[in-house]
C-alpha cells in the first residue's frame, strides 16, 4: 500500500512517498523545497515529484503548522506559513493527485500521532508533543486518541506567555514559543549578546565551553520548563516528548527544564512522568505526514 505525504513547514516543505504495512513503513522517496514564494509555486514541484512515480495512491496526509482547519481541509493563517494563508490545500492536492483520501492535520499533532505509533510514545495513553522547531505547538494524545478541541485548535501552547517580556513568537513576546522555538532562540541571542547567529551555532559554542553560551542555554531551558509545567499540571501526562532543537539541544535543556519542573508541577504529577527527545529524529516530519495520510 503505497502512501503520500505532505510536510509544510516555515523553512522548508517536503514529499515523501512510502509503503506501508501495517506498523512498518519503508520509505520510497523524498523531494525537498524552500519555502519561497506563493503557496503553489511551492506545492507545484512537489506534486509534479509525486505524480512522476506513476504510484497507485492509496491516500495522502498533509502536515502544517497551524492554525489550521482540518475538517474544511485549509490551512487558516500559521505565523511562520504566512504564504498559505487561507490555502484550500486539500482540495487542490485531490486534484492534482486525483485521489479523494487526503487529510489535513497540524503538524504538532501529525507528530504527535507518528510518536505515538512508531516512536517514543508507544504504549502510553496520555502523551504531549512538542515542535521545538520553526515555531513551537502541542499535539496531545489524551486517553489513547488524538484530541484536537472544539475548532481543530487544541495544543496551541505556544501562545502562552511566559514572561512579561522577551523573544518575540506567535505575535506574542515572552511567549512559549518565543522562548522555545528557532526564531525565539535566534531573537534572545541577539537581546542578549547583540550578535546575530543561531541555535545551531549557539550549540556549538556551548560545546566549546563558552560560558555565555552556556548561560543561555540555561535561560531557555528554565523557560521550557515552566511552559511545561503548565502542561504537566493541567494534562498529568505520562510522558512529553519534544523534537527538533529540543533533540538537538537535549544535553543543554533537559537538565534546567527538569529543575523547573521538580518546583513548579505537582509532585503526584511528576510521579512516573518521562520527559524525552523525539525518538524518530530529523526523519518525524516524514513518518508524521505518513501517518497521517494512513490513519
Amino acid at each position: 500500500m503505497t502512501y503520500a505525504g505532505l510536510d509544510l513547514g516555515g523553512t522548508k516543505c517536503a514529499a515523501v512517498l512510502a509503503n506501508v504495512e501495517g506498523e512498518t513503513i519503508r520509505f520510497l522517496a523524498r523531494k525537498e523545497v524552500k519555502t519561497q514564494g506563493a503557496w503553489q509555486e511551492v506545492m507545484a514541484p512537489l506534486m509534479a515529484f509525486l505524480k512522476e512515480g506513476g504510484h497507485a495512491l492509496q491516500g495522502c496526509g498533509i502536515s502544517c503548522g497551524g492554525p489550521l482547519d482540518s475538517r474544511a481541509g485549509v490551512i487558516l493563517n500559521p505565523p511562520n506559513l504566512m504564504s498559505f494563508e487561507n490555502a484550500p490545500i486539500v482540495d487542490y492536492v485531490r486534484a492534482q493527485l486525483d485521489i479523494a483520501n487526503v487529510r489535513l492535520q497540524n503538524d504538532a499533532d501529525a507528530c504527535a500521532l507518528a510518536e505515538w505509533r512508531f516512536g517514543a510514545g508507544r504504549g502510553t495513553r496520555n502523551m504531549v508533543f512538542l515542535t521545538f522547531g520553526t515555531g513551537l505547538g502541542a499535539g496531545l494524545i489524551l486517553d489513547g486518541k488524538l484530541y484536537v478541541g472544539a475548532r481543530n485548535l487544541a495544543g496551541e501552547v505556544g501562545h502562552i506567555r511566559l514572561a512579561p517580556d522577551g523573544p518575540e513568537g506567535y505575535r506574542k513576546r515572552g511567549s512559549f514559543e518565543g522562548f522555545c522555538s528557532g526564531g525565539g532562540i535566534q531573537q534572545l541571542i541577539k537581546m542578549r549578546t547583540g550578535e546575530d547567529y543561531d541555535a545551531r551555532e549557539l550549540a556549538e559554542r556551548a560545546d566549546a565551553g563558552n560560558l555565555k553560551a552556556l548561560r543561555l542555554w540555561w535561560e531557555i531551558g528554565t523557560q521550557f520548563g515552566r511552559g511545561l509545567a503548565f502542561l504537566v499540571d493541567l494534562l498529568n501526562p505520562e510522558v512529553i516528548i519534544a523534537g527538533s532543537i529540543f533533540t538537538r539541544a537535549y544535553r543543554f535543556l533537559y537538565d534546567p527544564a527538569m529543575r523547573v519542573l521538580r518546583e513548579e508541577a505537582l509532585p503526584e504529577s511528576l510521579a512516573g512522568f518521562r520527559l524525552l527527545p523525539a525518538e524518530l529524529g530529523d526523519q518525524i516530519g516524514d513518518y508524521a505526514a505518513i501517518a497521517i495520510g494512513c490513519g
